[in-house]
């Protein structure tokens, strides 16, 4: 028998190893002669570094950057073996690091994730996966391009202040210092939405509330970035305000896309595909997988979906665990997922759900794999 778990992690609990882990342990306590083929998960968002080191192997590095607030934060990114460098920009300048009483998402910046793309290029890096997801900023990526050299300036030749709000003053953007080593350097940005960088469904409007934005500075922040993206294509003598997923990361990937000369693929796609998860399919039985909370924005790239995609393609049958089922799980059954379970076996709070996210796994991995004897007869 072979069975391949393939999860995402469950935020604020388990990473993607710990629960493919979990759920391993709970099928092979009914059949101990199992081929468990672990491959962790990830979107692109946070986990991503750990779930390509986990499947592939490589090195996890270690830095201290400048946090989205200016503090230092520690943050990570990883080295594979065959010289790719995969970065989250959450790690340097992700939510997470801004207690909810000091979000500032007008001010907030993300040069840490910058600093992050000069360690890899310092270590020889020559591809670089830019992880998209669970940012606190919404400055366009101008913080990441300051990081690398280049200058923005107001209409007296002054730098501007970091954040997504002074852009509105930029006059000039000097890209002749961007560091010279990109050139010779591969970006693919790994994110999971197709947003443009303004207007009703960009940066500002679809993901700055979630960062404490009003409905006054997302306005404000939806025209600074406008006025940046003008500027941009002046420099560049090319728009790409307009590009889907550009909006990704507020508007980090418009930053990647304008200046690195980034290509975008879905991160569940990237993932896969590095850690071999078509491959591992190939003659298995069964593939499990799973999120924190499997639901109708499933369906908007995330991993379950791309792993029923994959497993659908090899005729393999898929089934879903998670910390919860919201509205509209069902409609994954028409895209490849055979049945979905959720974890707990009666009301918990949160907090008890994420601290006993390893036993509750790995009953259900057993109750599941109980079902399965029962249905093969064997």
């Amino acid at each position: 028998m072979k069975i391949v778990i393939a999860p995402d992690s469950f935020k604020e609990s388990l990473s993607a190893p710990q629960v493919a882990a979990a759920i391993a342990q709970g099928w092979t306590a009914i059949y101990p002669e199992a081929e468990c083929l672990l491959r962790p998960m990830a979107d692109g968002g946070e986990g991503t570094v750990d779930a390509l080191l986990a499947a592939t192997g490589g090195e996890r590095r270690e830095c201290s950057v400048q946090g989205p607030l200016g503090t230092p934060v520690a943050a990570h990114w990883g080295l594979l073996a065959d010289g790719t460098a995969v970065i989250e920009m959450a790690a340097a300048s992700g939510l997470h690091w801004v207690p909810l009483a000091q979000r500032n998402v007008l001010q907030a910046c993300s040069y840490g994730t910058g600093e992050l793309i000069v360690q890899a290029l310092d270590a020889g890096a020559r591809r670089i996966i830019l992880g998209l997801g669970g940012s606190a900023t919404n400055d366009g990526g101008s913080g990441l391009l300051r990081a690398l050299g280049v200058r923005f300036l107001d209409d007296q030749g002054q730098l501007l202040a970091p954040g997504g709000a002074a852009l509105a003053q930029l006059a000039q953007i000097d890209v002749s210092g961007l560091d010279a080593r990109l050139q010779q350097v591969q970006v693919q940005v790994a994110a999971d939405v197709d947003n443009p960088l303004c207007g009703p469904r960009g940066a500002s409007a679809v993901f700055g509330p979630q960062k404490g934005a009003s409905a006054a500075e997302v306005e404000q922040l939806d025209a600074a970035l406008a006025h940046y993206a003008q500027i941009m294509a002046r420099t560049l003598g090319e728009d790409h305000a307009q590009v889907p997923g550009v909006g990704a990361a507020g508007g980090l990937g418009f930053a990647a896309r304008a200046v690195l000369k980034a290509g975008f693929r879905p991160g569940i796609e990237v993932v896969a595909e590095l850690s071999g998860l078509a491959e591992a399919v190939q003659g298995a039985d069964l593939v499990i997988t799973g999120e924190g909370r499997l639901d109708a924005q499933t369906l908007h790239g995330k991993t379950p979906l791309g792993v029923a995609r994959i497993a659908a393609a090899a005729g393999v049958p898929v089934i879903a665990l998670a910390g919860s089922l919201g509205e509209g799980y069902q409609r994954l059954y028409d895209e490849g997922i055979a049945a979905a379970f959720s974890l707990t076996p009666g009301p918990v709070s949160l907090e008890q759900a994420c601290a006993e996210a390893t036993d509750l796994l790995r009953n259900r991995a057993t109750d599941i794999a109980r079902l399965w004897r029962l249905a093969r007869g064997k």
